[in-house]
């Protein structure tokens, strides 16, 4: 189906809305516009404590937020388009991915719950919306997540031998680019920026850790690093995917971590992240040529610093050589699994996320 797709992604970071505006041809994407929207400060707050404290939440409080953050999606829409000076009625779909304030694809009834009320969006932009993407595979007994590495795939793959595209967000994830017959694998490696956000604002009263110099001042600590390596979840075996609901303070807090100088423990959370992501690609890609990063990890030049050190003989870059800016990937990614949506084709991937099969993903939401 031709025509601009719209992808919408807010992750968990919960910082705000990334917003981009495309046009796909054969295995390309033409970016017209780009739009980042911040939350304002009361709802990223309201947000980052729903996730934080669920027992604690009324069912009228997620009711509030997920219309509040369908108005932020739905602006942050009229703003792209008046920035990229296209017209509504030609965009066939948004692909919203919404906020994620409950994932839990291992539990006895397996749910993901992501707000952002997408009839509020369609309506309030006058386009045909499509949300709730996660739901579906998690129905076919998969992790409903991660969702990107079809779309990385079909963009980055091109036949490429021991590439591999990893993601650093909130939480990091690697897709493993498949060459000749083999299946593109991918999965959540654990935490990429989220608990080094959480501990700068705690103890800095900055929402993340710019370029990482902060992580960069401090010494990281050994005897710590070996216990947050031994979590069950970096020695679990994927398909797996993890949250904030996992990693945040109160995991952290199990660790003795006060005990020792702040920018120390910054500086072993930068190490955790850099130790579980080259740790899972040295074990099931062990043949990566090439890791390109995209996400707000690429921006943190101590984290990317620890990676290279961790891979010396492995090129690592961002996915601006290879055609998209590193911050637009997972908003494109969005659009491009909307398209999918729109056109009745799949979108998942079970040799990623352990479903029992392909399904068409997402909910359609007419204006």
């Amino acid at each position: 189906m031709p025509g601009y797709y719209i992808g919408l992604m807010s992750g968990t970071s919960m910082d705000g809305i990334d917003a981009a505006l495309v046009a796909f041809g054969r295995r390309q994407v033409h970016v017209v516009a780009t739009h980042q929207r911040p939350y304002a400060e009361t709802l990223r707050h309201a947000l980052r404590k729903a996730v934080a404290t669920p027992v604690d939440q009324p069912i009228d409080n997620i009711g509030a937020l997920d219309r509040q953050v369908g108005e932020c999606f739905r602006d942050a829409v009229a703003e792209l388009l008046s920035l990229g000076g296209v017209a509504a009625q030609d965009v066939v779909a948004i692909g919203s991915h919404g906020q994620t304030v409950r994932h839990q694809p291992d539990g006895l009834r397996p749910y993901t719950l992501q707000i952002g009320n997408p009839d509020l969006i369609a309506r309030g932009t006058g386009i045909t919306t499509v949300a709730d993407f996660r739901s579906a595979d998690i129905v076919a007994g998969g992790q409903g997540a991660p969702l990107v590495p079809p779309f990385h795939d079909w963009l980055f793959g091109r036949g490429e031998s021991g590439r591999v595209i990893l993601n650093i967000g909130g939480i990091a994830n690697i897709t493993i680019l498949g060459s000749g017959d083999a299946p593109v694998r991918g999965f959540d490696t654990g935490p990429g920026n989220t608990l080094l956000d959480q501990w700068s604002l705690r103890h800095r009263g900055e929402p993340f850790d710019r370029d990482g110099a902060w992580a960069a001042t401090g010494t990281s600590d050994a005897k710590l690093l070996a216990r947050l390596l031994a979590y069950e979840y970096f020695r679990l075996d994927p398909p797996k995917s993890t949250g904030v609901e996992e990693f945040n303070l109160a995991w952290l807090a199990h660790f003795d971590v006060e005990s020792l100088p702040p920018a120390d423990v910054q500086a072993t959370l930068a190490e955790l992240s850099a130790q579980t992501i080259v740790g899972d690609v040295a074990r099931h890609a062990p043949g990566t040529r090439e890791l390109l990063v995209c996400g707000g990890g690429a921006h943190n030049l101590d984290l990317m610093g620890r990676l290279r050190r961790n891979l010396p003989a492995t090129r690592i870059e961002t996915t601006t050589v290879a055609g998209l800016d590193p911050d637009w990937v997972e908003a494109v990614a969005f659009a491009w699994l909307a398209m999918r949506t729109m056109n009745n084709q799949t979108g998942n991937l079970p040799s990623v996320t352990g479903a029992r099969h392909k399904v068409v993903l997402g909910t359609i939401h007419s204006p």
